[in-house]
């Protein structure tokens, strides 16, 4: 199993939206890359993505898992 650090797992996350907006075009996905993207000083155009961040990384290491993360087939 691979490990990042917080910071290594933000640039993973921002390469990928960047990525997916490179191919929607997307101005939800534009506006969300924008407040993410870091100022002279490292911190996000948008100070509240930081507490967001943060939220989401306890989230995902205290074992939370996304509601859709995981696709079932419907039930009958």
């Amino acid at each position: 199993m691979r490990t990042m650090t917080d910071k290594q797992a933000y640039a993973a996350m921002y390469h990928f939206l960047d990525q997916y907006y490179q191919g929607t075009k997307s101005d939800d996905v534009g506006a969300l890359l924008g407040a993410m993207s870091l100022l002279a000083d490292g911190e996000p155009a948008d100070p509240a993505i930081n507490s967001d961040w943060e939220d989401a990384v306890e989230f995902a290491l205290s074992g939370g898992k996304a509601g859709n993360l995981v696709l079932s087939p419907p039930e009958e």
